[in-house]
C-alpha cells in the first residue's frame, strides 16, 4: 500500500491552469499521501493499473467532471476488483463541477486537503460521510474495449449547447456560473431566432429505446441522462410518475418540435414539473436500467464527444457502485 490517498492532478482544468504552488508543494510533503500529474490517458490508465496492484484507500481526483469521468473510466478498465475500489474524493477545479456538487467536496487547494485528511481520519473511525452513486456505464457497440463511466450526458440540444459553451470567447472571460448563464441565454437566443429557430426544434433523428421499448419518436429535441441526484442551483429536469427513485439513471426525452418549449425549458431549469408537461406526448422522463441509442450524432458525456456512425449503437446502463468522501 503506498500510503493513505493518492492525489491525481490535472494542471488542465480550469481553476488548476495558475498553479498555486503552496498547494503543490504541500501535495508533494503530506505524509501518506502521492501525487500524480498523467499527461495522457494512456499514462492515466497506466497509473490506475499500478495503483491497481498497490492499493491505496483514497483516491482524489483533483479537477472537473471530465477528469472523473477519465479516472472513472480508467479505474473500470483495470484489474483493480470493483468491490474493493478505493473512496473517491472529487476536488471541483474543472470548467464544469456537477459531480462535485452533488458527491464532491466544495472546497479546492490546502483548505481542501486539510478536510480530506480529517474526513480519512473519522473514515477510519467508521464516522465519515459516505455517498455511494452508480455512475453510467456508456458503451458503443464498435468500442466496447473502452466503455466509459461519467455521470451526466446527452444529445440533440444538449451536445450544441456544449459547443457554445465551449466557445474560447466564452471560457476565457466568465466564471463558471457565468459561462452558464451566457451559455443559456445565447441558446434561448438561437431558439426564439427565425432563421435558427426550426433546425433546433427539429432536432435530431435517433433511435432511443428505454428498457428495450421505444422512447417517442424518431426526431429528438434533446435526451439527458444522469446518475447524479442534484445539480447546482436547484436544477432538476427529471420526474418520474410513481415518484420512486431507483438505482438506475434519471432521463429526459423531449421529441422534435414540442410544444412551448421555452416555458417549459423555464419551469425545468428551476426544479419545477408542471402537470402540463407530464401529461406532454413530447416530454418524457423517468428512471431506467438501460437505455439504447441508434444516431450518427455526437453524444457527449461530461465533456466526452462520442461520435455515433448510423452503424453503432451506444448503450447507457448503471454501472458499478462508486463510494464517495465527502465533508
Amino acid at each position: 500500500m503506498l500510503g493513505r490517498f493518492v492525489v491525481i492532478h490535472n494542471p488542465r482544468s480550469l481553476c488548476n491552469l495558475k498553479a498555486d504552488t503552496h498547494y503543490m508543494n504541500m501535495l508533494a510533503t503530506v505524509p501518506g499521501s502521492a501525487l500524480y500529474i498523467p499527461k495522457t490517458n494512456e499514462d492515466l490508465q497506466r497509473l490506475i493499473d499500478m495503483l491497481a496492484r498497490n492499493p491505496v484507500p483514497c483516491l482524489v481526483i483533483d479537477g472537473g467532471d471530465g477528469t472523473v469521468c477519465r479516472v472513472l473510466s480508467a479505474l473500470y478498465a483495470s484489474a483493480w476488483p470493483q468491490n474493493s475500489w478505493p473512496l473517491i474524493a472529487v476536488l471541483p477545479s474543472g470548467n464544469t463541477n456537477l459531480i462535485a456538487a452533488d458527491v464532491g467536496f466544495k472546497s479546492r487547494g490546502v483548505k481542501a486537503i486539510h478536510l480530506l485528511q480529517k474526513c480519512l481520519t473519522e473514515w477510519e473511525l467508521g464516522k465519515a460521510k459516505i455517498s455511494v452513486r452508480r455512475p453510467l456505464l456508456v458503451s458503443c457497440q464498435q468500442h466496447r474495449e473502452r466503455d466509459l463511466l461519467g455521470f451526466f450526458g446527452g444529445l440533440g440540444a444538449f451536445t450544441r449547447s456544449m459547443d457554445i459553451a465551449h466557445r474560447p470567447t466564452i471560457l476565457k472571460h466568465y466564471s463558471h456560473d457565468m459561462a452558464v448563464l451566457v451559455t443559456i441565454l445565447i441558446t434561448i437566443s438561437q431558439i426564439v431566432s427565425p432563421k435558427q429557430r426550426q433546425s433546433w426544434l427539429n432536432g435530431i433523428r435517433a433511435r432511443i429505446a428505454i428498457e428495450g421499448k421505444a422512447s417517442l419518436g424518431q426526431e429528438h429535441f434533446i435526451f439527458l441522462c444522469t446518475a447524479l441526484r442534484k445539480l447546482p442551483h436547484g436544477v432538476w429536469p427529471f420526474w418520474c410518475e410513481n415518484g420512486l427513485s431507483t438505482d438506475g439513471l434519471s432521463y429526459l426525452d423531449v421529441g422534435a418540435k414540442p410544444e412551448k418549449v421555452l416555458k417549459a425549458c423555464w419551469h425545468l431549469l428551476r426544479g419545477h414539473v408542471p402537470e402540463w408537461i407530464m401529461r406532454s406526448p413530447t416530454y418524457k422522463s423517468g428512471h431506467a436500467d438501460k437505455v439504447t441509442i441508434h444516431t450518427n450524432h455526437a453524444f457527449v458525456l461530461d465533456g466526452e464527444v462520442i461520435s455515433l456512425s448510423e452503424e453503432e449503437s451506444l448503450t447507457i446502463s448503471a454501472g458499478p457502485e462508486v463510494s464517495f468522501l465527502r465533508v
